[in-house]
């Protein structure tokens, strides 16, 4: 399981896993904000399952000015639903094929896209197939654009923590 981290200033910063949780608890650096239905035992202690915590002190964050263009996150990014017919995507595809003017590699240029899909399209424009995309491909925004592209399947205790950010 993992447990979303928020900064003092309640900024979601990582998915940590909950052992590093409930190390940072047991330490005081960190307050637990909201727990999960079952409690973690031990021989000595029982303890509620930590689903968000806090830090008790503010941690700077490191500015980065772009998310790579990579597939994990194009895939991330596009829910793993094909940008052509929303089936379940497990490759990347680029709009304007790199071989063409404008093709490049970019986010606004990159699709998730399954198999079949990938293959048909080819090196092809989608006006010369009549195809439209389902969606349009833009790149993430923010500063924790980063953390957002990591969570596949979000806990719904963190929609309060992650509503903000997106």
């Amino acid at each position: 399981m993992r447990v979303l981290l928020l900064n003092a200033s309640h900024e979601p910063l990582h998915l940590v896993s909950t052992r590093r949780a409930v190390g940072l608890l047991m330490d005081g650096k960190a307050e637990l904000l909201e727990a999960g239905p079952t409690p973690l035992r031990s021989a000595t202690i029982e303890m509620a399952r930590p689903a968000v915590i806090r830090l008790s002190r503010y941690r700077a964050v490191p500015y980065r000015a772009s998310i790579p263009v990579t597939s994990r996150a194009v895939l991330a990014r596009d829910r793993h639903h094909c940008g052509y017919c929303g089936q379940g995507a497990d490759t990347v595809d680029h709009v304007i094929p790199r071989s063409r003017p404008g093709g490049r590699h970019v986010w606004e240029n990159v699709v998730a896209a399954c198999r079949r899909c990938n293959q048909k399209k080819g090196d092809r424009l989608l006006s010369e197939l009549g195809w439209t995309l389902m969606t349009t491909p833009k790149r993430p925004v923010g500063t924790t654009a980063r953390l957002l592209l990591q969570i596949e399947l979000p806990d719904p205790l963190w929609e309060p923590y992650l509503a903000g950010v997106a």
